[in-house]
Parts: C-alpha cells; structure tokens; sequence
C-alpha cells in the first residue's frame, strides 16, 4: 500500500496556518518533509502525529527528538532523527 504524501500546502490548510508556519515547522525539525524531485511532501502519517499529539513548539523542543532540516530548502537531502541531549 502506497504511503499518502501531502503537501505544504495541504497541510496548511487542514490546520488553517500559513504556510509558512508548516515550512518553519520543517526547517526546524517539528515535522518531517520529503523532497520528491523539487517539490516538498509530508507523510500523512507524520502530518496526523503532530494533530494527534496536538503540536507546541515547547513540546517539540521538550521531547528530544527532531529531524535535521537545516539545509532543507536548499535541496540538500533531509536527514535522519536525531536525539538532542537536554
């Protein structure tokens, strides 16, 4: 079965954000993103973890894991999770 993709703007709208708000929230690790050629995808699972969850920029940084980003925009492959020490 195929994973779902949606894009930035999918998700802005099902939040009703900016979206900008959902590319802040990829450039600083808060939700993966996949790059598929140059177009940007997140996975519906992913998208449906932070609802889920209910997102808070203090309880993305508080739970230790977040996702490489930085070079995201650039088209440099997005990485790994990564564990912050506290």
């Amino acid at each position: 079965m195929e994973e779902e993709l949606l894009t930035v703007a999918d998700v802005a709208e099902r939040l009703k954000l900016n979206q900008q708000t959902v590319r802040n929230w990829i450039d600083r690790g808060d939700l993966p993103a996949t790059r598929v050629g140059r177009r940007v995808r997140i996975r519906r699972a992913d998208f449906e973890e932070i609802v889920e969850r209910g997102y808070n920029a203090r309880n993305a940084s508080s739970r230790g894991v977040t996702f490489s980003g930085k070079d995201f925009w650039s088209g440099k492959e997005h990485g790994e999770p990564i564990l912050r020490s506290s």
